[in-house]
């Protein structure tokens, strides 16, 4: 009989000896069949890396080698679980001796399956495969060992020729799109047989704690539900007359207890109705002697849980084909959903326990006064707000809760007091805090272990909680922390004998969720498991998905993905609102610093030479003559060419405002490590003479002790806790989620392509720091970032920018709504797609064209041009990538760099003030939106005619107001001392009256002790009475405004509140706050 791969032995002979070795060792030695099938496997992964032209990883191991294919979109997830299979059982078969004639002859089908999807993927893919036909038991045959021992010596030689992968015969030119067209296309036209995808099922229970085999653990050989053991036992009979036998396909029992029923069909069949169908009437069906299994009746159904699969993974666009369909038939309201994977048998155990109704009403009823406690965790009021709006969604059934936080207003204690009562009245049994970096899991473990709750306990003393380094979950667990790349391993990676379940975790808090800007930062050892922004968007999608569970995200700077997965923002509270509020620090107006080589550019004329550095060899060669003009803009500057004269001159006018031995610390952000390496030593330079201790500067990045995580999370421990070092040099480490309070000053040294990376770049500055002093942060920016990304910062008001980059353009996408400014945007962005394209290098072009789906950049313009504005912004914004490789010009990231001499020298020091560019004129312009509006906006009017009635609430939407127009209270002091060379300090209430009233600028301290000692002066005020108005004085020093609501928060509600402090002042408070304020507002203006 011809062997089932035959069909191999052109192209492929060693696969095709080694496929009919295992048929022949089937009847007379299972074990060695298994073993062959095995090898099998590994030699197929092996043609694929020399066919595909992948490097093969350092640690040359073949489940290395998956990863790579996995990571490359190389092998289906399909293809992954046989290849899983014929793996687990050689390694049995090697190790422990198994030798099973039932799954030999399972697995053999399904390397033949294997088999056919390699031939059309990298062989013949117009082939057409042959049906499997179970070979005969020559094993009695008088030749059968002699032909045993030739095949042997035959596939031993083959495997010696080398030149048998590298045949003339195979195509090694495919493209990588191509071969995933191909693979895609072969696994769609996979159809496994019913014993095949009963062999999935079964690994696919067993890795989530079910005891599984459709070959054995059958009713009809006498398995039976048993205490402490978790069954699913298969062909369990019933009444049903939904088919000929009425045997559902498995029954999974929790010890004794009948938890659900699975209906088990071909690949190729439809699942999702079967669960109203065959499932229900086995569940409906159970027979009278087996009601001791049952647990309830739920209008008729018996077994609460029902399934239905057919082995394939979930496809959204073949969702009712695939994955694994549920349903709770507990409740007539709960309808069939999909899910990525089983749930454990603790996981069903828990379903039923759930009461969510009740959890809801105990959640609703639970008072806050908790999380207000100012012993405990002393929750500001925006925070319980946030917590409202994400127990209020929660309540109402959202399945995806977002909130928006501006970086610094402690995420990470409102999730602390939302995780807490989540808890504590059980609405969620474990809870999942998903981090994408473990320095900000460190720092939540923090907060878990310090802040106290209930009974002076923590967090971590009241709930068992898994951290970083614990991989696996326990019953008794209540959280676990874990990084996003910890769970991409153990889902999408994972060799273990178990994974996760899906309801591992019913509720998953997300924190810094924007993350996916990747590409305009350097890459970690462990995000190397991504190859690009969508990849690493599609894992981190994959992952926050893989489980059933509520998932409740936040972010300071939502991206596009970011409301994709889980939808607009429930929740915002912005960084404008919380300086406003006093809750983080203002900047100032941003220092720019303009030498000549930024302003001119570094310009090489024809005939020059230039000195070329090549990061890869470190070596320092001359080029020829150049035959045309060689001009780096400011962009390039460290990018693309070393300038150390630029980097001197600038660092050498920003080291005259920084003290590398003061309180405050300083952030500098490099282009590249070596970049950092240039400004740590420039800097030493300029402080050693002023004897700055040589600890004070220092490189912060993933580089450094070697990349050793331990090292570089105890540099990082160190610039948060210690004196030095004072000035950081870092490139992408401490851009986001790192909290240190002390840093006063950012230094942009590069330009920032990403909206999301600059902003969060700014809120590494804008925590309160009272031990400090600390009253706003500077902005030092010699290379123009903030004013190229002034159209897309939400940190500032937008404004229309005159030129434009790709990622300037993309950015501006985010922001129009209207179909004519997005037409307008797209018409600039196919433009410069027209004018990018002609300089495209051909490495580049061919990136392009694979991540584009076959698309030219030509054709992409096209494109874009014809569809809808709407459509045009969504498939830009999804396609990021391909405006990246334009904008780079596909250049290789560790490219030839020129190194220039050219000399520089500073040119000028100045700030930026909103349109105008001296502060003279932004006062100007202030003076202006203050006349025009003086009888539009009613707190204005309050402010110049009846300044003591003006409340807390009207002076917050006043300066909302104003910072949309870029008016700020530290802006205009800073434009005030530039322009009249005085340091008053007013308040915004002064700024708008002398701009309005002519009333003299007063500084905020001064008009509030002058109005304080006027009161005194007018009354004889007791001790009590004066120690109170010294705490009334430090209130105004903070709030600007005092009146009776003011005494119903903070210190004074917790002192007893207005009416305990208006005894005190003999039931005069209210008339000596109204004469308070009278004298607040004494400033001579014309109408006070």
């Amino acid at each position: 009989m011809t062997s089932n791969f035959h069909f191999l032995s052109e192209r492929f002979p060693v696969l095709e000896k080694l496929g009919n070795l295992a048929e022949s060792y089937l009847y007379s030695d299972p074990n060695t069949c298994l073993y062959k099938l095995g090898t099998l496997a590994e030699t197929t992964i092996n043609y694929m890396f020399e066919l595909d032209r992948l490097t093969p990883p350092y640690e040359n191991t073949l489940n290395n080698k998956i990863k790579i294919l996995k990571n490359e979109g190389l092998l289906p997830k399909e293809i992954d679980d046989i290849l899983y299979r014929l793996r687990i059982k050689r390694n049995l078969a090697v190790h422990e001796g198994h030798d099973s004639f039932e799954d030999s002859k399972i697995l053999l089908h399904m390397a033949h399956t294997f088999m056919i999807w390699f031939m059309q993927t990298y062989g013949d893919y117009t082939y057409e495969p042959s049906e499997f036909i179970l070979p005969a038991d020559e094993s009695q045959n008088q030749d059968y060992n002699k032909l045993l021992k030739e095949k042997e010596t035959l596939v031993a030689e083959l495997e010696n020729v080398k030149a048998t992968v590298a045949s003339s015969r195979l195509d090694h030119s495919v493209t990588s799109i191509e071969r995933k067209k191909r693979s895609a296309k072969a696994v769609n036209n996979m159809h496994l047989s019913e014993a095949e995808t009963r062999e999935l099922i079964d690994e696919q229970l067993r890795r989530v704690g079910w005891e599984a085999d459709s070959k054995t653990l059958r009713f009809s050989k006498g398995t039976r539900p048993q205490k402490g053991r978790n069954i699913a036992i298969a062909e369990w009979p019933t009444d049903s007359t939904a088919c000929k036998w009425g045997n559902a396909d498995y029954v999974l029992f929790a010890g004794l207890k009948l938890v659900g029923v699975i209906e088990a069909k071909p690949e190729n069949k439809d699942i999702s109705s079967v669960i109203d169908n065959q499932c229900k009437d086995y569940s409906c069906g159970i027979k009278t002697e087996h009601m001791d299994f049952v647990i309830d009746s739920w209008n008729g159904y018996k077994a609460p849980f029902l399934f239905a699969t057919n082995g394939r993974p979930y496809l959204k666009q073949i969702e009712t084909k695939s994955g694994i369909w549920f349903r709770d038939a507990r409740q007539d309201s709960n309808i069939p959903k999909s899910l990525k994977n089983w749930i454990s048998p603790q996981g069903l155990l828990d379903l039923l326990e759930k009461d969510i109704a009740a959890a809801d009403c105990k959640l609703s009823n639970m008072s806050y006064d908790l999380l207000q406690d100012k012993d405990g965790l002393n929750l500001r009021p925006y925070q319980i707000e946030a917590v409202e709006a994400a127990e209020k969604a929660v309540i109402q059934g959202k399945q995806t809760v977002l909130l928006a936080m501006a970086t610094g207003t402690g995420k990470t204690r409102t999730v602390l007091g939302m995780i807490y009562r989540f808890l504590k009245t059980g609405r969620f049994k474990r809870i999942l805090f998903l981090v994408d970096r473990t320095t900000l899991g460190e720092q939540a473990q923090d907060v878990f272990n310090e802040v106290k709750l209930e009974d002076l306990m923590t967090l971590n003393e009241i709930y068992d909680i898994k951290t970083l380094n614990d991989k696996n979950i326990e019953k008794e667990t209540k959280i676990h922390i874990a990084t996003v790349q910890s769970l991409v391993k153990r889902i999408l990676y994972t060799e273990d004998d178990s994974v996760p379940s899906v309801t591992d975790y019913d509720l998953i808090i997300i924190d810094e969720a924007h993350r996916g800007y990747i590409l305009d930062k350097e890459m970690s050892a462990e995000e190397q498991l991504y190859r690009n922004q969508t990849d690493y968007i599609s894992k981190y999608r994959a992952v926050i998905e893989y489980f059933d569970a509520v998932k409740i995200a936040l972010t300071a700077t939502p991206a596009l993905h970011t409301s994709e997965i889980f939808g607009k923002p429930v929740f915002e509270y912005s960084y404008r609102r919380a300086v406003i509020e006093g809750f983080l620090v203002d900047h100032d107006a941003p220092h720019t610093i303009s030498t000549k080589l930024s302003t001119e550019g570094i310009i090489y004329k024809p005939g020059e030479t230039v000195a070329i550095f090549d990061p890869v060899t470190g070596e320092i060669t001359n080029s020829d003559e150049l035959e045309d003009e060689l001009h780096f803009d400011v962009e390039s500057f460290n990018r693309h060419v070393i300038t150390e004269n630029f980097n001197r001159t600038v660092l050498t006018e920003i080291a005259n405002d920084l003290n590398p031995d003061g309180d405050g610390k300083t952030l500098i952000y490099a282009v590249d490590d070596n970049h950092a390496d240039l400004i740590v030593k420039i800097l030493k330079e300029i402080y050693e003479p002023m004897g700055v201790p040589n600890d004070a500067i220092m490189k912060i990045t993933g580089s450094i002790g070697g990349g050793n995580p331990k090292k570089v999370q105890e540099t990082i421990k160190h610039f948060k806790n210690e004196k030095y070092p004072n000035i950081a040099v870092t490139v992408d480490l401490l851009t986001t989620g790192i909290d240190i309070p002390e840093i006063t000053t950012l230094v942009f040294m590069r330009r920032v392509k990403s909206r999301i990376l600059f902003e969060q770049m700014l809120g590494r500055a804008t925590r309160l720091c009272p031990r400090i002093s600390k009253t706003h942060f500077e902005i030092y920016d010699p290379v123009g970032v903030y004013e190229s990304l002034a159209p897309v910062n939400t940190m500032k008001p937008v404004v229309k920018s005159e030129s434009a980059s790709f990622t300037d353009l993309l950015d501006g996408l985010e922001i129009f709504s209207t179909d004519e400014h997005l037409k307008n945007q797209i018409d600039l962005l196919v433009a410069k797609i027209q004018r990018k394209k002609r300089i495209l290098s051909k490495p580049a072009l061919e990136h392009f064209i694979d991540l584009a789906d076959g698309l030219t950049p030509s054709q992409l313009a096209e494109k874009l041009l014809s569809m809808s504005p709407q459509a045009a912004k969504e498939f830009a914004l999804k396609n990021q990538q391909l405006f990246e490789i334009l904008n780079e010009g596909g250049l290789p990231l560790n490219r030839p760099m020129v190194i220039s001499d050219k000399e520089d020298q500073l040119i000028g020091h100045t700030r930026g003030y909103g349109k105008g560019q001296a502060p003279e004129d932004y006062l100007s312009e202030f003076n202006d939106f203050i006349h025009e509006n003086l009888n539009k906006l009613v707190a204005l009017q309050i402010v110049c005619t009846r300044p003591r009635d003006l409340t807390r609430e009207s002076l917050k939407s006043l300066k909302l107001e104003l910072d949309r127009h870029n008016f700020t209270e530290k802006q205009l002091n800073t434009a005030w001392k530039e322009w009249k060379n005085e340091d008053i300090a007013a308040d915004i209430i002064s700024f708008i009256r002398r701009s309005a009233l002519g009333s003299a600028l007063i500084a905020h301290d001064e008009r509030i002790r002058q109005a304080l000692a006027k009161l005194r002066n007018n009354h004889n005020f007791n001790k009590m009475q004066q120690d109170w108005l010294d705490r009334i004085e430090k209130s105004l020093l903070a709030e600007t405004i005092i009146d009776h609501e003011s005494f119903e928060s903070g210190a004074f509600k917790t002192a007893g509140g207005f009416q305990k402090i208006n005894k005190v002042f003999a039931g005069q408070l209210d008339d000596y706050l109204h004469e308070l304020n009278n004298y607040l507002y004494d400033d001579g203006g014309t109408s006070a």
